[in-house]
């Protein structure tokens, strides 16, 4: 071979735009011809037609890995779902508009739809998991012992037919339900959480409840549905998807938002709307409950729900002077806490009610996921120290 066939260190580093470290490193993994300098033995030249072939491919690398990086923070579809998409400023649920579901579908209808079931699949009774809860125990920590629970005692997803994971899936979401109510029950689930708060189960409360947990169902890749799927690709039990779920969802960032958002509205009735959010804007802080990036002309679910609510009006005032300060609308969040604040329900209800809602969508994400052959498994970029490559 021609001497102009080969490059330094030095040089190879330069087109590869890498250290020396990481060139050793890159050459211990690809087909690098090398070979000693005839100048210097102690030397090594490298190939230049292999680094050429090895930066081409670095470029291509990088530019995968920054899609897909931004893919993970709100950036394109990084994996296809039949289940739950955001268009056209509308969520839908496998192809139906979940607001005009909520008008008259329960959350066991639309957990069938999420997970593509016959309507007319009927569950046996859920295993009856009441005597694993403390006497002292909250409704977010009888749920996490319940999944928890049933994580250790429920069969893996591989290898089962469908009409066994349906049967297990509608057991589960009661099961949730049971841990959320405090008492073992048959009836619809919106039903059973309003007597659990002491509301009318055929009253205005409940069919606002029932509103609520069909417009929170699903809400296409988010962080907990995404923590469900890493799950199911591995093959554990619907439970310990679902666990896993619940887990993502106690996040402040995630289903944690409802205590910034109760605060906010605690500081607006306190200081009055105006001022409430001026301080909140001249302190480079958030606005709990406004603005969704997936929504840039409103949260339709929010909007669904707001204009339902018994004795709504300081809310909708509210809404209207983050809007006319911020030019930001609404959001689910938003309207979840102004429904539980008005049906005067626990403060921990928003959460109850997003959990037993999402605890749906997981399910169904979880089966969709077990359908694949294949673990959610991305590779980092690394950015530590230089690599030892003795």
């Amino acid at each position: 071979m021609a001497d102009d066939e080969w490059i330094s260190a030095e040089a190879a580093c330069q087109r590869l735009g890498v250290r020396p470290q990481t060139l050793y490193a890159y050459v211990s993994r690809n087909p690098v011809q090398v070979r000693a300098d005839p100048s210097d033995p102690r030397r090594s030249l490298y190939h230049v037609a292999d680094i050429a072939v090895l930066a081409k491919r670095k470029t291509r690398s990088r530019r995968v890995a920054d899609v897909a990086a931004l893919a993970i923070a709100w950036g394109e579809p990084v994996l296809e779902s039949a289940i739950t998409t955001v268009a056209h400023g509308r969520l839908f649920y496998r192809g139906r508009d979940a607001v005009l579901l909520a008008e008259t579908e329960t959350l066991e209808s639309v957990a069938r739809l999420l997970r593509g079931e016959p309507d007319d699949h009927i569950p046996g009774d859920p295993p009856v998991l009441s005597a694993s809860w403390g006497a002292d125990d909250n409704a977010r920590v009888r749920v996490l012992r319940t999944l928890a629970l049933r994580a250790a005692m429920d069969l893996p997803l591989q290898g089962r037919a469908s009409r066994a994971l349906d049967t297990e899936a509608a057991q589960l979401l009661h099961s949730v339900a049971d841990a959320i109510a405090g008492a073992p029950g048959t009836d619809l689930i919106h039903r059973r959480l309003a007597r659990g708060w002491g509301q009318d189960p055929d009253g205005p409360a409940a069919d606002l409840t029932r509103r609520l947990l069909v417009l929170t169902a699903d809400h296409e890749l988010n962080p907990s549905a995404f923590a469900a799927r890493v799950t199911a690709s591995t093959g554990a039990s619907l439970a310990a998807c679902a666990t896993a779920g619940l887990t993502t969802l106690s996040g402040p960032r995630h289903g944690g938002a409802f205590v910034a958002v109760d605060a906010f509205v605690e500081e607006a009735a306190r200081l009055g709307g105006p001022e409430a959010i001026s301080r909140r804007l001249r302190d480079d802080l958030s606005l709990p409950g406004f603005g969704h990036k997936l929504y840039p002309e409103g949260d339709p679910r929010a909007a669904a729900v707001l204009h339902r609510i018994p004795d709504a009006q300081s809310f909708l005032d509210l809404a209207e002077m983050v809007e006319d300060i911020a030019g930001l609308r609404p959001t689910i969040d938003f309207a979840l806490v102004a429904a539980c604040r008005s049906m005067n329900l626990p403060t921990d209800a928003p959460f109850q009610i997003f959990t037993a809602a999402r605890c749906a969508g997981w399910i169904a994400h979880a089966i969709e996921q077990a359908q694949g052959d294949s673990v959610i498994r991305p590779r980092a970029r690394y950015s530590g120290p230089a690599l030892d490559a003795r």
